[in-house]
């Protein structure tokens, strides 16, 4: 299983709105090929920053499967317009 993470800074003063838009938009997250599960976290210190967290079954379901489909289409539809700068994502390999 692999692991994503993705830093996400949005505009300033618009947490409430991006909470909000990622709660209508994460089932097209959740219904990709090879999806195990996410979390996402607001920072305490910078509320204008969230950090999700995803499971996948492998790096492509991600980086290929889910970034070519139209969820991810529909997903990005929903928030990218609140994200102040690109979101910076990396993945992990299976625990050893």
């Amino acid at each position: 299983m692999i692991l994503e993470t993705a830093i996400f800074t949005v505009r300033p003063g618009e947490a409430d709105i991006f909470r909000e838009a990622f709660a209508r938009g994460r089932r097209f997250i959740e219904s990709a090929p090879g999806f195990q599960r996410l979390e996402m976290r607001q920072g305490i210190e910078a509320p204008d920053s969230f950090i999700l967290v995803v499971w996948w079954e492998t790096l492509e379901h991600h980086t290929q499967i889910f970034k070519q489909s139209d969820n991810f289409n529909q997903w990005r539809a929903i928030v990218g317009h609140l994200f102040a700068a690109p979101p910076v994502v990396h993945h992990y390999s299976p625990e050893r």
